[in-house]
């Protein structure tokens, strides 16, 4: 027989009770990088004329950036890079959770425990010790950093959370759990980098930051389902990173839309029926736009007619790829829109892997 503590957990699970995101000051215009495409990789010997045509098809009006569009131009090491990275992250975090907290009317002494996902430099000590004193946060809060998890990491990240939350109230220390997230792609871009996969993410990539609190089971809120991952076999060459002298450098595989085309949905229908659920059960999807393509080849696994998931499109076109972020800001939106429903929240990343999160609005 299942404990009443459990009953408990399944009947009253954590919640979400704010999300906040922000972006860096320098606001990219599509057409301002495009122009200065030709200048930022060497005519002959890139494919840059050839490929000129991704800054217009890949469905990105506007971007933001923590550098001005000029750093671009110039060469930079990976130390300066990495400490771009570490600024700029503490500050758009710092942001974003003080305004989480705030709209979730949680002091930071209510925090029992924080979580962040950030794979686009390196912390030691974390993020989440950066942050610890500028937030007010406990001395003695549960901190977990986590890296490597690239776009999927909003998603995957979040069920961490979630997960340790529900831990959190079965341990009986209570307190709310607050989740970070914060990409500065656009730091990786390698002037030097002559590949095809650089100059696709020098036309996709952007800046940005969320918060999440997370209510410990019986808050009230939009409730937290079940979660899982799918990781594909031999996928290592999917998409990652390239750890070189002077920054990380970026793989992308021009097979991801097809593969989410062919693949995604028997992954995705496996995960719902080990969650005694089907497609029919869902009300909708929150989805990490990672370019156009992809967002079309999901449309096309989920059976959707072209362009329903408009709020992702959305995010894209004003904001670009900001890796695990990029979904967030699609929660964010659908919130605001109004969320109805059972909905799936997923994401794809390295390993290559996908992430699924239920939600229950």
């Amino acid at each position: 027989m299942r404990s009443a503590a459990l009953r408990l957990l399944e009947n009253d699970p954590p919640t979400l009770l704010s999300v906040a995101t922000t972006v860096p000051k320098h606001r990219l215009a599509q057409g301002e990088v495009a122009a200065i495409a030709p200048r930022l990789f060497d005519r002959q010997k890139s494919d840059i004329d050839r490929l000129m045509p991704v800054f217009e098809n890949a469905g990105i009006a506007t971007r933001y950036s923590c550098v001005p569009i000029d750093w671009y131009l110039e060469p930079h090491g990976w130390r300066e890079r990495n400490q771009l990275y570490l600024d700029n992250a503490v500050e758009l975090l710092t942001e974003a959770a003080e305004n989480a907290l705030a709209q979730a009317g949680r002091r930071p002494q209510d925090i029992a425990a924080v979580v962040v996902a950030s794979t686009t430099g390196i912390a030691t000590p974390s993020l989440d010790a950066l942050l610890l004193n500028r937030l007010g946060l406990p001395s003695h809060i549960l901190r977990l950093p986590i890296f490597g998890l690239g776009c999927a990491g909003g998603v995957l990240g979040l069920s961490h959370a979630v997960a340790l939350a529900r831990s959190l109230d079965r341990d009986d220390r209570g307190g709310d759990v607050l989740f970070l997230a914060v990409e500065l792609c656009a730091l990786t871009f390698r002037q030097g980098d002559l590949s095809k996969s650089n100059i696709v993410a020098a036309a996709l990539f952007g800046d940005g930051a969320a918060a999440l609190v997370i209510g410990r089971p019986g808050s009230e809120g939009l409730r937290f389902g079940p979660s899982g991952t799918h990781t594909w076999p031999d996928s290592l060459d999917v998409m990652g990173w390239h750890v070189e002298d002077d920054g990380l450098g970026v793989l992308f595989s021009r097979d991801i839309p097809a593969l989410v085309r062919d693949e995604f949905g028997p992954a995705m229908d496996a995960f719902l029926g080990r969650c005694d659920l089907s497609r029919d059960d869902l009300a909708g999807f929150v989805c990490h736009p990672g370019g156009v393509k992809v967002l079309d080849a999901l449309e096309e696994a989920f059976g959707l007619e072209p362009g329903t998931m408009q709020e992702a499109r959305d995010v894209l076109r004003e904001h670009g790829n900001m890796s695990a972020v990029t979904v967030l800001f699609v929660l964010e939106r659908m919130l605001h829109r109004g969320l109805a429903g059972r909905q799936l929240m997923t994401a794809l990343g390295p390993g290559f892997s996908a992430g699924f999160q239920i939600l229950e609005a």
